[in-house]
């Protein structure tokens, strides 16, 4: 496979875009092919098996655009998809998952809060890693802990509109985020990818605790996977990047310039 091919990325919605973020600051010379299923967003109202088919779609519509690697840059197509990609795909797959880890490395309080998707926080795979921190916790923490989870309806669909600080948003803010102000948590992993793009709204309701973006470490994992591979790009320049999504329209583009920072990108149609 050749090296100087693009990465491919994809979510449900626009999320995915503070992994690319990542991903561009992490490895800026690679060229990116960003897919968005706007159109069938979210995932996670959704059974598995429907989950799958959406990303048997977007997963053959990247391998057309003749990517090296697949990120998958959203926490519920990760726990519900991801498994059967690697087992028939030769190339890197990465995933995103809540990181529950670092957070109890950090805390001083005992008490951390996951914000997420009621489907991510539903799945065996959370179940798992939540499981094997808190047992890990147990071992190498100095104090009892303990795992707030907050499924957040509305959240995501918040970022998709290019509704950021909102009434509304706050009024969900109120309903999952000011509880784990109570329970003094001190480290809050932001365990859906759209999140990130509402950390200014959230650190207002909880202004002493750590926001924690999975984001960064995704990108570092994919440069090693690069690397190992012989696969990073030998180009000097730049990197370019190209936005697809289903239900491609005006103001998807608009909120695509909003989240990417640059007035000058178009999205287009994703086949």
């Amino acid at each position: 496979m050749s090296s100087n091919r693009p990465i491919g990325i994809l979510d449900s919605g626009f999320g995915g875009l503070s992994v690319a973020r990542a991903i561009r600051a992490a490895i800026p010379n690679e060229d990116l092919v960003f897919a968005a299923d706007c159109a069938y967003a979210p995932y996670g109202d959704n059974s598995s098996e429907y989950i799958q088919a959406r990303l048997e779609h977007v997963v053959s519509f990247l391998l057309a655009q003749q990517v090296k690697a697949l990120v998958f840059a959203c926490n519920t197509a990760t726990a519900v998809g991801i498994r059967a990609f690697r087992a028939r795909l030769s190339m890197p797959i990465i995933g995103i998952e809540p990181a529950v880890f670092p957070a109890l490395r950090h805390t001083r309080t005992g008490h951390i809060g996951v914000l997420a998707t009621c489907r991510t926080i539903e799945s065996q795979k959370y179940a798992d890693v939540r499981h094997r921190a808190i047992e890990w916790a147990e071992v190498s923490r100095p104090m009892p802990v303990t795992v707030w989870d907050v499924p957040c309806p509305g959240l995501m669909e918040c970022v998709e509109r290019g509704d950021f600080d909102s009434a509304n948003v706050h009024e969900l803010l109120v309903r999952y985020v000011d509880p784990l102000t109570a329970h003094n948590v001190d480290e809050i992993v932001l365990g859906c990818t759209h999140y990130p793009f509402l950390a200014h709204a959230i650190a207002k309701h909880a202004p002493k605790a750590t926001l924690i973006d999975p984001a960064p470490a995704v990108a570092q994992q994919l440069e090693r996977r690069l690397a190992a591979l012989d696969l990073a790009t030998p180009q000097t320049a730049p990197g370019t990047e190209r936005f697809f999504a289903s239900g491609a329209d005006a103001a998807r583009e608009a909120v695509l310039r909003t989240l990417w920072s640059d007035p000058r990108v178009r999205l287009y149609e994703m086949d």
